[in-house]
């Protein structure tokens, strides 16, 4: 009789899962109190310090070892887009800025994700409610602990001789980063046969402003009529859209309800308000123009992707192309699967050029994607689509 037991199976300890660790650097002791009480209460997420200024902050961020930082960007001494291009250089930290919906903390907002921030979001008031700010900036936060921030070759953390009697550096906001001369578009729909009879439609969220940056610098003049989604708080989309057409030969603005949809021009969609493509009667023919209302979020967001891509999918079905970019979540990515069905081109940026592999995931899991395409190939795809050499399949 053999008594020999068999070996038992070695258990593998599963992973412990832990708090995202948030430091808040904002120079208003009611703005630190408000965040840190709303976002203790999130699942995940523990504030483990708050500082006032810059200099603060690096000891704290020295003696922390924050997982993620929620950057003001006004603030006295130093602001915060000088802070971030520091810390950016010498000891990466996934940042997020929280700022106020000023002209100034507009423009240093945009300059900071240039500068490697992950989003912005807006301060609490007005239209964004403190729960609302809270919850968004959660999410982001559990993003940011996942997602590597900006390569440094620089191992040491900036020194305190980098903060003492450090003027905050001049923004580039004032004037355009690069001036590039536009023809004037002639406003008549048809001028341009071959471009002005398809359009191209872009959705994405966190990430998008850089990877929209990428895309739309590339392109020539002569490209079909582009329309935007890109998830961001209401009073940024302008300055955005400024910021993009002064850096692209193409004209950016931002969307005004009527808008005609033409080629050369991309229309962005302001924040806090839905975007739809419709077709209305001029003369004895028609043209596509834009609608932009208020109205209910949709997939919790305003203005949403879904409701660009379905209207597309009604009002241009083949002659259309979806894109849709990095970003959380999944807006998008049913209307993109109705563009696709319409018969139009659909493409999504693959995992490894995404800051957050979320609404491009969503879009490819339901089947809405044709083509699968790395961030700095999506403008060459548009181009092919522009002459016709990429083409619809069959979903």
């Amino acid at each position: 009789m053999n008594d020999t037991k068999p070996p038992e199976k070695r258990r593998i300890p599963e992973p412990i899962a832990r708090n995202a660790r948030v430091l808040i650097v904002d120079d208003s002791a009611i703005v630190r109190q408000v965040l840190q009480a709303q976002l203790s209460r999130q699942a995940g997420i523990e504030v483990v310090g708050t500082a006032a200024d810059p200099l603060a902050a690096r000891e704290k961020i020295l003696a922390l070892k924050p997982d993620c930082i929620i950057l003001d960007i006004e603030m006295p001494h130093m602001n915060g887009l000088t802070f971030l291009r520091k810390l950016m250089k010498f000891h990466p930290v996934p940042t997020i800025i929280c700022s106020s919906v000023t002209p100034k903390g507009c423009a240093l907002a945009l300059e900071c994700l240039e500068a490697g921030a992950l989003e912005v979001v807006s301060k609490p008031g007005g239209s964004f409610s403190v729960g609302d700010v809270a919850l968004r900036l959660a999410e982001l936060v559990r993003v940011a602990m996942h997602a590597p921030p900006r390569v440094s070759t620089i191992s040491r953390m900036p020194s305190a001789a980098d903060f003492v009697d450090c003027a905050p550096e001049k923004s580039s906001s004032a004037a355009p980063v690069r001036s590039v001369a536009k023809p004037t578009i002639n406003l008549n729909p048809t001028f341009r046969p071959g471009l002005s009879d398809r359009l191209i439609a872009i959705g994405t969220s966190t990430g998008g402003t850089e990877a929209l940056r990428t895309v739309l610098t590339a392109l020539p003049i002569e490209t079909p009529p582009i329309l935007i989604v890109q998830h961001m708080p209401e009073g940024f989309t302008k300055a955005f859209a400024d910021r993009l057409n002064s850096m692209c030969k193409i004209t950016v603005k931002e969307a005004e309800d009527g808008d005609a949809v033409i080629a050369g021009r991309a229309l962005l969609a302001p924040g806090s308000f839905h975007m739809r493509l419709v077709r209305e009667r001029v003369g004895v023919g028609s043209q596509w123009i834009v609608r932009v209302a208020d109205g209910p979020r949709v997939l919790r967001h305003k203005p949403s992707v879904e409701v660009l891509f379905e209207s597309c999918a009604q009002y241009a079905a083949a002659r259309a192309m979806g894109i849709i970019m990095t970003g959380m979540g999944g807006d998008g990515a049913t209307g993109l699967l109705s563009m696709r069905k319409a018969g139009a081109v659909t493409v999504a940026q693959d995992e490894q050029s995404c800051v957050v592999y979320g609404m491009p995931r969503e879009a490819v899991l339901c089947g809405a994607v044709q083509t699968v395409a790395p961030l700095d190939r999506i403008a060459g795809l548009m181009m092919e689509f522009t002459t016709g050499a990429l083409t619809a399949q069959a979903a």
